[in-house]
Parts: C-alpha cells; sequence; structure tokens
C-alpha cells in the first residue's frame, strides 16, 4: 500500500494540519509514558487535560466545546475496523504513525464497506491533524516497525460506555460506545462489534 503524508493534498478530504498551537507540553508528558506492547487506549487522562494547550485546544479548535485528552499508544500493523464520530478528531502523533483512512460516504446501505478504499498517511513526531468527522479511521499503525504514542483529542464523553444501547435507526447496531459508530473486520474478532468490512484486513 502507498503510503503518503498527511501534508500532501490527498489528505485535505480526509483532515488537515493543526497550526498555530505549541503542543509541546501535551508531547512531553507523553514522552514520559512507555509505549505498550498491545494497543492501549484511554480516552481521558488528567496530566494530558492540564497541560496549556488543551485551554486553546477547547477555545479555538473546538469552538468552546468541553473536550477530553487522552491517548492511543502501542504496537499496529492491521486496520482491523473503522469508526467515526459526530465530531472531528485531533490526532498530535509523539513518535510518528500511520493513519488508515477512509470516506464515511463510501459505506453501502447495509452497512458494508470495501477495505480497497482505505488510504494510508504517516503523521511525522510532533505533527497534530484535524480527523474530520466522516472520516473513517481507527487505531494507528507503527512506522518502520516503531511502536506510536499518540494524543487523541474529542468532545467530552466520546468513546465512554453507553448507558443506553439505542434501536431507533438501523445505524444504531453500529454504535459500540457514546459518540461511535464502528465497522469492524470479521478477522480482528471485535466482541459486539458489526462485522462489515469487506475485502483484506489491510496489514502493513
Amino acid at each position: 500500500m502507498k503510503i503518503q503524508n498527511v501534508t500532501d493534498a490527498a489528505f485535505k478530504k480526509y483532515g488537515k494540519v493543526v497550526t498555530g498551537i505549541d503542543f509541546s507540553d501535551i508531547i512531553a508528558v507523553m514522552k514520559q509514558k512507555e509505549v505498550p506492547a498491545d494497543v492501549v487506549y484511554e480516552p481521558s487522562l488528567p496530566e494530558l487535560e492540564a497541560c496549556a494547550s488543551a485551554k486553546a485546544l477547547s477555545e479555538s479548535v473546538y469552538g468552546g466545546m468541553p473536550i477530553q485528552i487522552g491517548h492511543c499508544s502501542g504496537n499496529n500493523n492491521k486496520l482491523n475496523a473503522v469508526e467515526y464520530h459526530r465530531d472531528s478528531e485531533i490526532n498530535i502523533s509523539v513518535d510518528g504513525m500511520i493513519l488508515l483512512l477512509g470516506k464515511e460516504e463510501d459505506i453501502e446501505d447495509d452497512f458494508t464497506y470495501d477495505t480497497a478504499k482505505i488510504e494510508a498517511f504517516v503523521v511525522p513526531a510532533g505533527v497534530a491533524v484535524e480527523v474530520y468527522a466522516t472520516t473513517l479511521h481507527y487505531a494507528p499503525c507503527n512506522v518502520d516497525g516503531h511502536g506510536f504514542r499518540g494524543v487523541v483529542v474529542l468532545p467530552r464523553g466520546t468513546n465512554f460506555d453507553l448507558k443506553n444501547k439505542p434501536s431507533a435507526t438501523p445505524e444504531d447496531k453500529l454504535m459500540t460506545a457514546v459518540n461511535k459508530w464502528l465497522i469492524a473486520h470479521e478477522d480482528a474478532k471485535i466482541a459486539g462489534a458489526f462485522n462489515g468490512l469487506k475485502g483484506e484486513n489491510i496489514t502493513l
């Protein structure tokens, strides 16, 4: 698979590079954490949310909305699933990582998605990107075999446990957490997930 850069024009339909905010304080906190052997996601970490740049993220990037700052870190080289939210997600790359991305508009009416449509983009160390709400994404992948540490910023409450599982619309079967709709590949064996990814479970 061709691996592009988030500075390439091809990334513009998925998101944009965030400029104007110094994220060095958040990156410094994350560098104190070891890279887990497996992928670990924690939606909210007080030590990240206490950083000065968190205020700028809330007030500027999210227009004053309450946010949470967590991380997704570890070792990964597979697509496994795609998810989307109703809001943009900010990803800050600590070590360098690869995002596998698609478009929500390419999900079929039966909620299946062809993995051949996925594109790969490297986010260099120290770079922050906004991933649009309509962009399909999931856990990042390693660069050159090395593990990754990535900061994840989302509206407060996203990815927390659902209090009630809705059933009002057909799309509700994709909902696995608050503000999280997920389509999995059957090879990933994600418990409770809808297995709608068709084609190769992309491996880098």
